[in-house]
């Protein structure tokens, strides 16, 4: 599958199929992706928590404040991303430019995640809105919780995309 067809078939899953579980095989090359994600001086600011069983059901639980992400509950897997600190170069270039490159390099690597999970026929759907003190105590976490992603086979046939135009987006000088 190239890109463009799996950047067009990717998209925030919110029905899993409870019943069937990630196969070992498909979780690895999905994390394999994160793992050849690209980060400011290679420096990978972050952490992978893959959670099944009742350490998912209790890190779902903790994205469904307020009566948000309830579909989180019917994911089989769900993977806690959390901030690490920068490694030396990376911290320096942040302090002289003044910019969260951390922030920036786990976008990348939840995007490489979704797509290769929608190049391997998964949904995922990625959370923030989570509660960071419970999630750090249910996954053991020292860092700051910025993302959960949910993993699992789509109960649901995809949607139409909704999108802005190119020439909503892009400006050529």
């Amino acid at each position: 599958m190239d890109f463009l067809k799996i950047a067009q078939a990717r998209q925030s899953c919110r029905r899993y199929d409870a019943a069937r579980p990630v196969e070992e095989e498909t979780l690895a090359a999905i994390l394999e992706a994160v793992r050849l994600a690209p980060s400011a001086c290679n420096g990978q600011p972050y952490h992978l928590t893959v959670c099944r069983g009742e350490a998912a059901k209790a890190v779902a639980k903790a994205t469904m404040g307020m009566g948000m992400n309830a579909f989180a509950k019917e994911a089989p897997v769900l993977i806690v991303l959390s901030e690490q600190p920068y490694n030396k170069t990376a911290a320096l270039g942040a302090k002289v430019k003044g910019n969260d490159y951390r922030s920036i390099d786990i976008g990348i690597a939840a995007a490489y995640l979704t797509a290769e999970a929608a190049a391997q026929g998964l949904g995922t759907c990625i959370l923030g809105w989570l509660d960071d003190k419970k999630i750090r105590e249910i996954c053991g976490l020292e860092h700051p919780v910025r993302l959960v992603v949910t993993l699992g086979y789509p109960a649901d046939q995809p949607r139409e995309k909704k999108r802005k135009t190119l020439s909503e987006l892009v400006t050529y000088r």
